[in-house]
């Protein structure tokens, strides 16, 4: 026993001996600093990125050590660690390349999946707002309305509506509306410009600690380009009178800011016999400085409109009476229109190697109107059934966030911390549902008044790094405030509540090997309900919870070859919905869901790429007897992927497939909205400084449909209602060509 101790206390100070640290800066050819890159110890899996100035320190350094240094777009380095590198700061310069996936070194990292994905959006760059979040695995969106309305979005087994459980951000700037005329949580994209996409990063579940709000499914955060390489100019023209111009001009460009503006204009008839009219206008600008020392400013500016007609959704009967076809309308006079302003701020200020401040600040004005009309004469024979609805909103919001890591023991293990404090505040006036004719016309107002809504919110994160472990636990603390003034009311009628929702956190990753990542996730989140709905309910079940769990791997077994999968389950508190479309408050009870997610990154060479991510969900309500607990247009089954190329000659392209199975569009699943395979296809060719492209949706022309609901309706002259499938045709082969150049 005396000699196993003295021999465990020799093994632990020789640990203690061998343990060092090696520092360093990376930087580019140039001999400019890289934020960002990865510097990742493949004997013991440990990790860490380069700050603002390209300096990083790695703990826990051996000679023998195996250090590889990377970075998308950049040839991957490997150091091999030498009695004279020990403690010693070490100078890299990293040569670009083509992006590849042996620039992936999977890390012990919460949301590793990420990097993964922006190898897809580099192979295969996106060329529509739509597009944006069919980059995420497992994530399905649809389009109705006319294409100026925010997509419907599906991800592990939600009918996510227009946002309801996924939180999504622009650089910090929050995309999601609350108590919003149409739908909680709507999500707009259509103001971000594609092309000015820098990557994305996402997470499933409810498992950080710093994000909050609708945070249940999911969280996806766009990053635009701090800085543009070339001046681009870009047309495309197609099918259904569509036309699509993007510019992106340099306005400066130094050693340590730069500029730049981007533009689109959108014009399309759409495939319908009653042109939709559509237009939309983006205008972007951005200012970045970065020292490259210490301290990183941004300053951005973007305007978003759009208008449009819309044929709506559309009853199966009426078809099928050949009273029209797929692509007529019963009412034709849908349509509405949308603003959004945004001036947004973000600041890093790195205050010394291991301390570092991020804040951001943001304000927008936003204006949103649509006219719709889901039953035709249901309700009123005579008028019909169409509503309006609208709001005029002021959003401002700010965050800081310190950032912390010291070592423990001596240099054998590393902790880091985080904590942010932040605010937003939405200032809705005239939030209303009007039942209108011809647009033109005020019917009847159903619901009329002021929104104020305060989220205050705080967090604690916490990474523990030793040897191939990564344990991050987390806190956080949102208080709201609700206010509602019911301007229908004859005299004063304003009510307010208050909630406060505390959401812990825990991840658990094991790196095996450099080859395998093991992880368990386990968390705690949430989604607001609708302001109108808290003051109807005297603030009871407001903040229902979402209880989610995930277990899974990461494996790559080659250079070339990533493979993830994830066991997961999600349970869903009881809830009340504020139902927009009718003004009314429909309860719905807790839900409960598990699922498979499994992905596959393939570099089959240097030119060829190939991505697939398959998902399976089972999704029941828990408070109905069985055969009528199915949860409405909740997917089962859903995949994506595609093949893409690049530099075979002057050519580059892709192939892309999505593909939804028949879900139940109502409880007991006696309506069934129809699943669909779509495959599109894009080809460009480069001469020079231009670009000749071509774009196909729906290469195989197939009849399918887009979004799908079961609902009552009547027509004219009907003496009955029915309720069955009303649809939104899905695109059907649409023909685009792009000519684009670079200066």
């Amino acid at each position: 026993m005396k000699n196993s101790l003295l021999y465990f206390l020799f093994f632990s100070l020789t640990t203690i001996v061998s343990a060092h640290e090696l520092s360093g800066t990376v930087v580019d050819q140039d001999n400019i600093p890289i934020d960002g890159v990865g510097v990742f110890n493949k004997t013991t899996g440990g990790y860490t990125y380069t700050n603002v100035a390209g300096y990083f320190e790695l703990d826990d350094i051996s000679v023998g050590d195996l250090i590889i240094i990377n970075s998308l777009g950049f040839k991957t380095q490997e150091i091999t660690i030498t009695e004279n590198q020990l403690d010693a700061n070490i100078n890299i310069i990293l040569e670009e390349a083509a992006v590849s996936l042996d620039q992936v070194v999977i890390v012990s990292k919460v949301n590793a999946l990420s990097q993964l994905v922006n190898i897809d959006v580099k192979a295969n760059p996106v060329k529509s707002s739509q597009e944006i979040l069919r980059k995420v695995p497992g994530l399905i969106i649809g389009q109705h309305a006319g294409g100026g309305k925010a997509e419907q979005i599906f991800l592990r087994g939600f009918d996510i509506d227009h946002g309801t459980d996924i939180t999504i951000d622009v650089d910090g700037l929050p995309v999601n509306m609350v108590s919003h005329a149409h739908g909680q949580g709507y999500a707009d994209m259509h103001f971000i410009i594609p092309e000015t996409i820098e990557n994305i990063d996402f997470g499933k579940g409810a498992y950080y600690a710093n994000k909050g709000n609708f945070n249940t499914a999911g969280y996806v955060d766009l990053k635009t380009k701090s800085r543009i390489d070339d001046n681009q100019l870009s047309l495309e023209a197609g099918m259904f009178n569509t036309i699509r111009t993007v510019g992106m001009f340099k306005i400066t460009e130094g050693d340590n800011s730069n500029a730049y503006v981007a533009s689109e204009l959108v014009l399309t008839d759409g495939a319908f016999e009653s042109p939709q009219n559509f237009n939309r206008l983006n205008l972007m600008g951005r200012y970045n400085f970065n020292n490259h020392e210490d301290q990183e400013l941004s300053l951005s500016i973007s305007h978003f409109q759009s208008k449009w007609d819309a044929s709506g959704q559309v009853p199966q009967r009426a078809i099928d009476q050949g009273l029209i076809t797929r692509f007529g309308a019963i009412d034709d006079t849908e349509g509405g229109n949308t603003s959004r302003s945004n001036f947004w701020v973000n600041h890093s200020k790195q205050l010394d190697e291991h301390s570092k401040v991020k804040s951001k600040a943001y304000i927008s004005k936003y204006d949103f109107e649509l006219f719709s009309n889901f039953t035709f004469f249901l309700e009123d024979p005579v008028n019909a059934d169409q509503i309006r609805q609208k709001e005029d909103r002021t959003i401002i919001g700010a965050e800081t966030v310190y950032e912390h890591s010291v070592h423990v023991g001596d240099h054998d293990s590393q902790l880091r911390y985080e904590t942010g404090l932040g605010f937003r505040y939405d200032d809705v006036n005239d939030v209303q549902l009007s039942r209108t004719k011809n647009r033109q016309e005020l019917l009847e107002r159903l619901a009329y008044g002021n929104v104020d809504e305060l989220n205050g919110y705080g967090f604690l994160n916490l990474t523990y790094k030793k040897n191939k472990w990564t344990i991050n636990p987390g806190l956080r603390l949102d208080y709201f405030k609700f206010d509602y003034v019911n301007l229908l009311s004859e005299t004063y009628d304003s009510k307010s509540e208050n909630k406060i929702f505390v959401g812990p956190k825990l991840n658990v990753i094991y790196a095996a090997s450099p080859n395998l990542q093991i992880f368990g996730k386990t968390g705690i989140g949430y989604h607001s309900n609708d302001t109108r709905v808290v003051v109807a309910n005297s603030g009871e079940d407001i903040l229902p919870a979402a209880y989610s769990a995930d277990l899974g791997a990461i494996i790559k077994p080659s250079k070339k070859l990533v493979v993830n999968a994830a066991l997961w389950s999600l349970f869903l508190e009881q809830e009340f919905v504020y139902v927009g479309d009718a003004a009314i408050v429909e309860p719905s009870g807790k839900t409960r869901r598990y699922g498979v997610d499994f992905g596959l990154r393939y570099q089959l060479t240097d030119w060829l790429y190939a991505n697939g991510d398959i998902n399976y969900t089972y999704a029941r309500s828990t408070e109905e007897p069985e055969g009528q607990d199915f949860i409405p247009l909740s997917p089962d089954l859903t995949s994506s992927g595609g093949l893409s190329f690049r530099d075979l000659g002057n050519f580059s392209g892709g192939l892309n497939y999505r593909f939804i199975k028949d879900r139940p569009a109502n409880e007991d699943n006696s309506i069934v909205a129809e699943g669909y395979f779509i495959t599109d296809l894009n080809l460009n060719y480069a001469w020079n400084n231009w670009t000749f492209g071509v774009i196909v949706e729906n290469l195989f022309d197939q009849e399918w449909n887009e979004t799908q609901f079961a609902t009552e309706s009547r027509l004219l002259n009907e003496p009955n209602s029915f309720e069955e499938i009303h649809f939104t045709p899905g695109t059907p082969f649409y023909l685009r060509g792009k000519i684009s150049v670079s200066f």
